[in-house]
């Protein structure tokens, strides 16, 4: 049974605010039938999967959890935007706060990035990649779900086991970046090789990375202020 099906098939409903009374009415099927689907106790036809992504403006795929995006559409690397802060600044109101720590934070990941470039080490690459999605995950998850308005059913993993995952998970990328960067092999992939291993001196980094070497110094430094808080 696709178990991302009924999850996705509620949220969007609860997303356009409709009852399963009104959804079941619009797609012809009893309101009992499509609690069911919701629910994950039966499964439909392929029939009704294409009425209910047509009805919710959905892809199959994306309805069928294969997809994170509405349309089905796969991005290629060069679609992403480029961050553009002269765009994007204005877009704040209010305190500073958020745009001067989104600017530490965006610009020293630009460094970390250019880093892991040269480390050319996919494994490495995939595991410093997972610990900060995880980060922004748990840090998202916890604002939205502070408001009981919002579905629970935009997430597939249940609430009572989402720290303790998060926790565990979050350990293992941080246990196994120290591993490949000391030259050890993880899960059968290869450490980073010695000599791939960049020199970042401060002079270097000043010098490689003008524009974004001292939000860097500057979040280093407010970490290990936090770190040493009593």
């Amino acid at each position: 049974m696709n178990t991302a099906f009924p999850r996705i098939l509620t949220l969007l409903r609860k997303e356009r605010g409709v009852s399963q009374k009104q959804v079941s009415a619009d797609l012809q099927v009893s309101q009992a039938l499509l609690s069911h689907y919701e629910k994950g106790i039966r499964e439909c036809g392929l029939d009704f999967v294409v009425r209910a992504a047509d009805y919710y403006g959905v892809s199959c795929d994306y309805l069928l959890g294969r997809t994170a995006d509405k349309t089905g559409a796969v991005i290629a690397v060069d679609e992403i935007p480029e961050n553009d802060p002269a765009a994007r600044d204005n877009q704040f109101r209010g305190s500073v706060l958020p745009v001067l720590n989104k600017k530490l934070l965006v610009n020293s990941l630009h460094i970390l990035f250019d880093l892991l470039q040269k480390c050319n080490n996919k494994a490495l690459t995939t595991e410093v990649s997972s610990y900060l999605m995880l980060a922004v995950y748990a840090v998202f998850r916890q604002i939205y779900s502070a408001n009981p308005k919002n579905p629970a059913a935009m997430f597939s993993v249940e609430e009572f086991l989402f720290l303790p995952s998060l926790l565990g998970e979050s350990g293992k990328a941080t246990a196994r970046i120290g591993r490949l960067t000391q030259g050890f092999a993880v899960g059968g992939e290869p450490g980073v090789a010695a000599d791939k291993l960049p020199a970042i001196l401060p002079d270097d980094i000043s010098a490689q990375y003008p524009l974004f070497a001292s939000s860097l110094f500057n979040l280093l430094r407010n970490a290990e202020t936090r770190l040493k808080a009593e």
